[in-house]
């Protein structure tokens, strides 16, 4: 069977996160269809995490091939470019302010990305409640989609943008994500310059960041009042289970984090014992490095699902980059094929040398600071108490 025309194409994507409703609408801006099936019952029924920051030279220039920058710069917090690097005695050891306009990497919370993307297609082109549970179809196409409902889809293209335990990978590659060593409990905090007004003044309007070798705590403001604190610990993937616990035992869980924390500042540890809610276990998995396969007609992958990585600031960017350049890919090419060939081409290279850089990065983050650290931030306050 002859490769078809883009065009022509049934282009279905899997997964409804910026990466995949990227290149959906890079594609309705060059005329040409696509459907995207999402697992979620609708665009509302889940928390979409917290905030994200999209660099310009790719998050942003996705967002520009998308025609949707200037509502991007409607909703980004420019001041969220702060950063405050704290020692655990709640010493302020570097901090960076943003220049004025400046516009490199400004933060945006995930929702309103993602309802941004929404709003620019076209009514029905999500389709929600549909769970992928498998791809099959003959190599020379088309492509069988099986739903977990029973229902099938007849398709020319499939684009895994489905995430970290993406069900297209399966049909090109054997590699699954490992568990890093390290793993994220989140913290909810509200009306934070209300109810909790020393939070909001120790972390500033964007984030700061707090390590001593072992256990680490990342904070990160959020739009209307909202803070988000992520306590970095290297455990086991279910530490849970092995400590007798449950998700839901937010008392007891806050004890055992008291005793690992013990000794830190009680401003930071105010992070640990003040959160409205109860925590979210996040263990943090990444893929072989690197991560490559061999091309599969009428099939490939975007984002997490083809170079899961460290979140250390590449993930969502590198996914819309990806989701642009393949959706340009499709609209310049004769045949879906060369289209999905020339984006490979370039997409994995460059997921393999940024995925090699970070390779252990998750580790970074528990890490003293040292000096060549510090210096990111502009200008040291060594001392200073916050």
């Amino acid at each position: 069977m002859n490769s078809p025309t883009p065009a022509n194409a049934r282009i279905s994507i899997i997964g409804a996160g910026p990466g995949g409703l990227t290149c959906a609408r890079v594609l309705r801006q060059h005329g040409i269809a696509a459907t995207v099936y999402d697992r979620e019952p609708d665009a509302a029924s889940r928390d979409q995490g917290g905030s994200l920051d999209l660099h310009e030279e790719d998050g942003q220039l996705a967002l520009r091939e998308a025609g949707l920058l200037a509502e991007f710069f409607a909703l980004a917090r420019t001041e969220s470019q702060e950063e405050r690097r704290i020692d655990p005695a709640g010493r302020l050891l570097g901090h960076r302010l943003p220049d004025e306009g400046e516009t490199t990497r400004p933060e945006i919370d995930r929702g309103q990305l993602r309802d941004v993307l929404l709003r620019s297609l076209d009514e029905g082109a999500v389709r929600w409640g549909r769970t992928l549970a498998s791809v099959g179809g003959p190599a020379e196409g088309p492509r069988t989609l099986t739903f977990t409902d029973g229902s099938t889809v007849e398709t020319d293209l499939v684009i895994g943008a489905d995430g970290a335990f993406s069900r297209v990978r399966a049909a090109v590659s054997a590699a699954v994500p490992r568990y890093t060593g390290v793993g994220f409990l989140e913290a909810w905090f509200d009306d934070v310059e209300v109810a909790h007004p020393e939070l909001s003044a120790l972390v500033g309007k964007g984030s700061a960041h707090v390590s001593d070798g072992e256990r680490g705590l990342f904070a990160q403001r959020g739009s209307g009042g909202h803070l988000r604190v992520y306590l970095m610990r290297r455990v086991p993937a279910d530490w849970l289970a092995e400590g007798g616990l449950r998700p839901d035992d937010t008392d007891r869980i806050r004890a055992r984090l008291l005793g690992e924390y013990a000794g830190w500042a009680p401003e930071l540890l105010r992070m640990i014992t003040d959160n409205d809610g109860p925590y979210v276990d996040r263990p943090l998995f990444a893929l072989p490095v690197p991560h490559t396969w061999p091309h599969a007609p009428g099939l490939t992958l975007l984002g997490d699902a083809a170079h899961l990585m460290p979140p250390l600031g590449a993930g969502v960017n590198l996914a819309m980059l990806d989701a642009a350049e393949l959706a340009l890919a499709l609209a310049g090419s004769a045949t879906v094929e060369d289209a999905v060939r020339g984006y490979e081409e370039v997409m994995l290279p460059r997921s393999a040398e940024i995925a090699g850089m970070l390779d252990g990065g998750a580790g970074f983050l528990l890490e003293v600071p040292d000096a060549d650290e510090l210096a990111r931030y502009g200008r040291s306050d060594a001392g200073l108490a916050v």
